[in-house]
């Protein structure tokens, strides 16, 4: 996630050095050539490009917006995720009952909301394909690691360890069996926000439209200078590179929302949500060690 508000140009028009260098070095010559060869005639009525422009911008808007969906989906689910991992611990806190074993009921609870926090975690690592056990190594205990670890899908496992928990309560008689259904259902919500996360993150967007439209811009910019060369002249490689940035700036956003998981810097900040979910579950059950938080410096960009 980008956390500065000023973002520099260099930054931006960085995205796209590559092919704006391509149609500065095309427009030129084309120019060039107009000017000092004549080996051929240049002339193109600008009906043309404006046609194929707009087509361009038509396929540009759609996936723009098919790609912003995506992300703003991804931000939901997460948002859902914070909202269900609150509730979970209020119903664990508000639940639990046993007069006769407050000490093992309360260290329940903190073990309880200590592998929520961990599940929160490493999903997010999870679906940037960068799970890191050590980073959650703290919230567990040494045979909820050995557990997890058997398992490919970590934040699964994590989730069965909380049913299995919810029905050692039951069977201690902490929650009764109304209050386990409540729990449960909980957990399902979890369970479905995880599945989203997955179907978003595996879900590729269709290549066949990314590369039918790449084509079709770059089909665009090698019409366009014959377009402008009789009304600005020398002058076209100028508009050529302007107009051309604009559509390669709207492609390249579209490419960077499509895949919100993805560790770029415009991904939905799944870190910084995790950390804030730890923050309100250990501050629910008093815990008074909370993380740091991450203060980014002034000229770096992070991905949270």
């Amino acid at each position: 996630m980008l956390l500065r508000t000023k973002i520099p140009l260099s930054y931006v028009f960085g995205k796209i050095k590559r092919e704006v260098l391509f149609v500065f070095v095309y427009a030129t010559l084309i120019a060039i050539e107009d000017q000092f060869f004549h080996v051929m005639s240049l002339s193109l009525p600008l009906s043309v490009p404006m046609v194929l422009g707009t087509v361009l911008s038509l396929l540009l808007a759609f996936k723009s917006n098919q790609a912003y969906d995506r992300w703003w989906e991804a931000r939901i689910v997460w948002g859902a995720i914070v909202n269900d991992s609150r509730s979970l611990i209020r119903q664990v806190l508000c639940f639990t009952d046993a007069p006769y074993a407050p000490q093992e009921i309360s260290a329940w609870v903190e073990r309880f909301t200590n592998r929520q926090i961990a599940w929160s975690y490493s999903l997010g690592m999870a679906l940037r394909n960068k799970m890191d056990v050590e980073k959650i190594r703290r919230y567990l205990a040494p045979e909820e690691l050995a557990f997890i670890t058997k398992h490919d899908n970590l934040p699964n496992a994590l989730l069965e360890l909380h049913a299995r928990d919810l029905r050692y309560a039951l069977n201690e008689g902490w929650v009764n069996s109304y209050q386990q259904v409540e729990l449960d259902a909980t957990l399902t919500r979890l369970t479905d926000s995880m599945g989203k996360c997955e179907r978003i993150k595996n879900t590729v967007f269709p290549v066949t439209y990314t590369l039918y439209t790449h084509f079709s811009l770059f089909f665009f910019v090698l019409l366009l200078p014959f377009a402008l060369l009789e009304i600005f002249g020398v002058l076209e490689v100028l508009m050529v590179v302007a107009i051309s940035s604009a559509f390669f700036l709207i492609e390249k956003m579209a490419i960077h929302l499509q895949d919100p998981f993805e560790g770029k810097p415009t991904d939905t900040p799944v870190t910084a949500i995790a950390r804030t979910i730890e923050v309100n579950l250990k501050q629910m059950i008093g815990d008074k060690n909370l993380p740091k938080e991450n203060m980014p410096l002034a000229s770096t960009y992070y991905v949270m």
